[in-house]
């Protein structure tokens, strides 16, 4: 089905102009108002005659109304538009009788010009030729005021196109017929190839532009609108110019043919700088669109990374419990005692999983509905207990300095706890390594009344220089199976809690990380 003009506001049938564009064609038809003032003076000065003047620039003229025509006719297939199919028309008949001009222009490829022409041939058709467009520029304007409420269906504005194109093809046949076969029928106007008896354009040309003007003045919405004015005041200034003089090849017959290229060049623009525009924004669009779509897929990614990075701990530890409580069903006499501890621990574990997810997910959709006032000193020592079973693997020795009367702090207690975990493992893989001194981990709380300062030290190897500046950047590790989330999750939790952290190298050897959480202070709220 066709298209309404108010769905396809991006192209220049449809566009409106800007300030900038008015300006610029205000600016035009001064300009060219200016010239046509200042050469009146001239007006009969008699330059040299070139034979190759008229057919060099009736090439020129049929190329661009060609290229013109086409592209609107591309416009009516998308829009489905009467208007545009009449404007189209008349852009292809002035390209094809343009061409019949230079063939029958007495003194471009004979003296008196091909196709059996006459004196009075090229001067008709060069009538015809200005008649063209401001009489298709009429029903452009008429045809647009319901074209909002109708328009061509889809499934015929091809046969259309076809049809018009077959009409003014047609047309141009029989003016061209009219004009050489049947000249002796029509009135003289030229006493000899260069001089004319009275200027046509005057009572009949002139008039069908300014009315062309005023219509489509009115009627003006879109950046078409507004260089089909200038065409048509281009237009008008050259039949105001021709209708000055009796001769060809003064002055001022030179000068109506460069505003005629000259007008006809205005829409082409247009329409090439718009359809520039456009296949410009289509690029950046579909550069953009995907890679949208490649964030998306690195999103999705990074979010499954962090997944597995969270709870992978977890699971390891219901993992290795199992085993442990396969190893002592195993066993002659298992020891329940034993079994119930196992078991305690591996539902502590599945509960720690899920608590992990949810956590995850409130910190993706930044969501702060579950934050609550929290103790720091039982917020670390319940993330201690949850890997002191790793810790002790490790041959790790933890020192806790957490001072009696803390502040409490503001959070979702989960990802707090996660962050805590995520540091002190971080430290206890890290001095894996170590083998000459103790591994000690070092777990520290102190603040005031406005913030916490909690501090995880260890005895590794410390941060590498190098990596200062991105330990806390996703990706980065200095782990040979690390996927380089954990810090980034950290930095992430600690900074939607009002917080920061930071990582140096302590002057004993090893890292030490440093988290600042705002205090929390009800009298705020």
């Amino acid at each position: 089905m066709g298209i309404l003009l108010e769905e396809r506001p991006l192209l220049i049938s449809t566009f409106p102009p800007d300030p900038r564009q008015e300006r610029l064609a205000v600016v035009f038809v001064v300009l060219m108002s200016l010239v046509f003032i200042g050469s009146l003076p001239l007006r009969n000065l008699q330059l040299s005659r070139l034979d190759l003047f008229v057919p060099i620039l009736d090439t020129i003229l049929f190329i661009i109304d060609l290229i013109t025509a086409a592209l609107l006719y591309a416009h009516v297939s998308v829009l489905g538009s009467r208007s545009l199919l009449a404007l189209a028309s008349g852009y292809l008949f002035t390209a094809l009788v343009i061409v019949v001009h230079a063939l029958t222009f007495p003194g471009a490829f004979s003296p008196t010009g091909l196709l059996g022409a006459g004196i009075q041939t090229s001067n008709y058709l060069q009538i015809f030729w200005r008649a063209g467009l401001p009489c298709a520029a009429v029903a452009y304007a008429l045809l647009k005021e319901g074209e909002s409420r109708s328009h061509l269906a889809g499934n015929s504005t091809g046969i259309l196109i076809l049809a018009s194109v077959a009409i003014v093809f047609v047309a141009v046949c029989g003016l061209t017929l009219l004009v050489t076969v049947g000249g002796a029928l029509l009135p003289d106007i030229m006493v000899n190839a260069e001089r004319r008896i009275w200027a046509v354009d005057a009572p009949f040309i002139i008039p069908l532009e300014i009315a062309a003007i005023v219509l489509v003045w009115r009627r003006r919405r879109s950046v078409l609108d507004l260089w089909l004015l200038v065409v048509l005041s281009a237009w008008l200034i050259a039949s105001l110019l021709v209708s000055t003089t009796a001769y060809r090849f003064s002055l001022v017959w030179y000068e109506s043919r460069f505003y005629g290229l000259l007008a006809s060049s205005f829409v082409l623009l247009g329409l090439l700088t718009q359809t520039t525009t456009l296949y410009a924004r289509l690029a950046i669009s579909t550069i953009m669109q995907r890679s949208e779509r490649e964030s998306r897929l690195m999103q999705v990614d990074a979010t499954l990374a962090v997944v597995s990075h969270e709870v992978n701990q977890p699971l390891t530890a219901i993992t290795l419990n199992g085993t442990a409580g396969l190893h002592e069903l195993a066993k002659e006499n298992p020891d329940t005692s034993t079994l119930e501890v196992i078991l305690k621990d591996v539902v502590r574990d599945g509960h720690r999983a899920s608590e992990i997810i949810n956590g995850i997910r409130a910190m993706f959709r930044r969501d702060d509905s579950e934050a609550e006032e929290l103790d720091v000193v039982v917020l670390i020592e319940n993330a201690l207990t949850l890997v002191s079973g790793d810790v002790h693997e490790h041959g790790v020795v933890i020192e806790t300095e957490l001072g009696s009367k803390l502040c409490s702090i503001k959070g979702n207690r989960i990802q707090l706890q996660q962050v805590i975990v995520n540091l002190v493992m971080n430290a206890v893989e890290a001095m894996d390594a170590i083998t000459t001194r103790q591994r000690l981990l070092s777990v520290r709380a102190n603040g005031d009344s406005d913030r916490i300062v909690m501090e995880i030290e260890d005895s590794g190897p410390g941060i590498d220089p190098e990596m200062n500046d991105t330990i806390f950047d996703p990706f980065v590790t200095s782990k040979s199976k690390g996927t380089g989330l954990g810090l980034s999750i950290c930095r992430t939790i600690v900074e939607s809690h009002g917080g920061r952290i930071s990582a140096v190298n302590n002057s004993r050897g090893g890292a030490k990380m440093v988290v600042l959480i705002p205090a929390y202070r009800p009298q705020d709220q």
